[in-house]
């Protein structure tokens, strides 16, 4: 019997028979037939009410054991399929930046909370702005519940501009929930003199970037776009921490698209120290934290503007998402959210976070549905805007 079909039942006709002169009828009900239920004939003579009400029970016991072992057997239960088993994680990003950082401190807390606690084996799969892995998660990744995905938040949204190469519907995809929501901002080597908004309309800001369709590459071209900064990119990196990497070797001055907590738990020292400033938040409001920063949307000067940059931010409230591949069971899709919620409020995690200068927000995986389901719901002259903002040529960079 399939999971979620409805319990087989069985049940008996009342006897009412002293001598037990009449026929003892037990019938098997289940969602599919009814079947009556072989009493074995009398042996000896004539056989007494008590014996024969004994086989009849024997057989109904047996029936009912057998129909219940077969609906167990069939529904699987969850701890039963993850027990001995490992989960590999994807990610999008390259060893040693924060995607990495995040995933490693999650990964044993949500191991814990999965039914059957299975491995979860952390491999980094970086390439294209994060489109590459989503490939291999809607395409080749198993999707019995044993694979699972963190991609850059602004992948989702590649079908939705038309990026070559992303064939997939992020509709489609599972989605468990995300680590965070977070405040972007750009972020500059002191060193460099990029240190305001104002210098970024009088000196070339050097950015690096990893592909086209990664907010390390949307992001300066929106800004440029439309508010008029002179931001040049400069891509090819494999991940987030290279760039970093390359703004301590002076290789490029920064970088936009970047996330306060990936600093955090990668480069601690990086702001206390004042090795890094903030031009400016791209964000819709100014984090606290960067309380005398402003943010984007305080240039805005029409509403229409204002859509579009609604637009183009919305992955940031659904920072470091996680997902499993289309067609996943439904049964795993339920245990895994239900796993993450409680791995994210396990007090455990909570301090380790804390200890790795890591922060977490929990956003459910339904919100992120229906963050995905707006977006891709607007009109389609703005969604043209917001492509043209990002200079989204549909190429990605490998």
């Amino acid at each position: 019997m399939a999971a979620g079909a409805e319990v087989a039942v069985v049940t008996s006709r009342k006897v009412v028979a002293p001598l037990c002169s009449e026929r003892i009828n037990l019938t098997a009900h289940s969602a599919f037939a009814a079947t009556p239920l072989p009493v074995p004939p009398p042996q000896g003579g004539r056989e007494r009410c008590g014996a024969r009400l004994r086989n009849g029970s024997i057989a109904l016991a047996a029936a009912a054991a057998l129909l219940g072992l077969s609906n167990i057997a069939d529904a699987e239960p969850i701890e039963d399929f993850y027990k001995g088993k490992t989960i590999n994680w994807i990610l999008s990003a390259g060893a040693g930046g924060g995607y990495s950082s995040y995933a490693h401190v999650l990964a044993p807390y949500l191991s814990a909370h999965i039914p059957g606690k299975p491995n979860i084996v952390v491999q980094n799969m970086p390439g294209a702005g994060g489109i590459r892995a989503m490939i291999f998660l809607s395409t080749v990744a198993p999707k019995d519940g044993t694979t699972i995905g963190m991609v850059h938040s602004s992948v989702p949204y590649a079908p939705l501009y038309g990026i070559r190469g992303a064939n997939f519907d992020p509709r489609r995809m599972s989605w468990i929930g995300s680590i965070n929501a977070a405040t972007g901002i750009c972020v500059s080597w002191t060193a460099s003199g990029i240190t305001t908004w104002r210098d970024l309309f009088e000196k070339e800001f050097i950015v690096g970037g990893t592909g086209a369709g990664s907010q390390m590459e949307t992001m300066p071209a929106m800004i440029n776009k439309l508010f008029g900064t002179r931001i040049k990119v400069v891509s090819g990196y494999k991940g987030g921490n290279d760039v970093y990497l390359a703004m301590e070797r002076g290789e490029v001055h920064g970088r936009c698209g970047g996330l306060k907590s990936s600093i955090k738990s990668t480069r601690p020292d990086w702001f206390p120290q004042k090795k890094v400033s903030v031009p400016v938040q791209i964000a819709l409001e100014r984090d606290p934290e960067f309380a005398d920063v402003p943010a984007l949307v305080e240039f805005t000067k029409d509403e229409r503007t204002r859509l579009i940059l609604q637009l183009v931010l919305s992955p940031m409230d659904m920072d470091r998402p996680i997902l499993l591949p289309p067609g996943a069971p439904p049964d795993k899709v339920a245990a895994l959210r239900k796993a993450f919620g409680a791995a994210m409020q396990d007090p455990g995690l909570i301090a380790e976070a804390k200890k790795a200068n890591i922060e977490l927000e929990e956003i459910a995986g339904e919100k992120i549905q229906a963050i995905l389901q707006r977006a891709y719901a607007m009109p389609a002259d703005v969604i043209k805007e917001a492509k043209d903002a990002m200079s989204l040529t549909g190429t990605p960079n490998e």
